[in-house]
C-alpha cells in the first residue's frame, strides 16, 4: 500500500528524477518560464520553491545549499542577483501552473510553469488597470488652431527682433 507517500515518482529512477528536476529547475531559473508536462510541473514546484526560500538569504552557505540542488552556476547567480530580490517580500507562491491543453502525440496534459513576479503580460495588464482614469474629449480643430496660433506668434516676434537689426 502506499500510504503517506506524497512524491511522484514520474516513472523514473531516483537519481534520473533528480537530475531531471535539477535541470528543469535551472532552466526555469534561467527564463523565467518553462513549458511541460503538469505531473512533471507539480514536482517541480515543490522542489523549486524551497530553493527560492533559501535565495532569500544571501549567504555562502545558503549558495552552497543551492548549487547542491542547482548544479549550475549561472542559474545559481541568477536566483541570488535577479530573482531574490524581487520575491523578498513574498511569503511563498513562487510559481504558477498555467494549463495550456493537451499534447497531440500522447495526449499528455500540458502547463506552463512560470515565476510569479517576471510575467510581463499579466503585470502589465495589472499596472494598466489601475492606471486607467476617465478622459475627456478634445476638438482636434481647436488644438489645430492654437498650434497654428502660437507658431505664427513665434515667427511674427521672430521678425520683429530681425526687422530692427536690419534699419540699422
Amino acid at each position: 500500500m502506499r500510504h503517506s507517500r506524497v512524491i511522484n515518482h514520474l516513472g523514473r529512477t531516483s537519481s534520473h528524477r533528480k537530475s531531471m528536476l535539477s535541470n528543469m529547475a535551472a532552466s526555469l531559473i534561467m527564463h523565467k518560464r518553462i513549458s511541460t508536462t503538469t505531473a512533471k510541473a507539480k514536482a517541480l514546484k515543490t522542489y523549486v520553491e524551497p530553493i527560492i526560500t533559501k535565495s532569500k538569504e544571501d549567504s555562502t552557505h545558503s549558495r552552497r545549499e543551492v548549487f547542491s540542488f542547482l548544479k549550475d552556476k549561472k542559474a545559481v547567480a541568477e536566483l541570488f542577483r535577479e530573482i531574490s530580490p524581487k520575491v523578498a517580500e513574498r511569503h511563498g507562491g513562487y510559481t504558477r501552473i498555467l494549463k495550456t491543453g493537451n499534447r497531440i502525440g500522447d495526449n499528455a496534459e500540458m502547463c506552463i510553469l512560470e515565476l510569479v513576479d517576471f510575467n510581463e503580460a499579466m503585470m502589465g495588464a495589472s499596472e494598466a488597470a489601475k492606471a486607467k482614469t476617465t478622459r475627456r474629449r478634445r476638438s482636434t480643430t481647436s488644438k489645430k488652431k492654437t498650434e497654428v496660433a502660437e507658431k505664427v506668434a513665434e515667427t511674427a516676434a521672430a521678425d520683429d527682433v530681425k526687422a530692427p537689426e536690419e534699419k540699422k
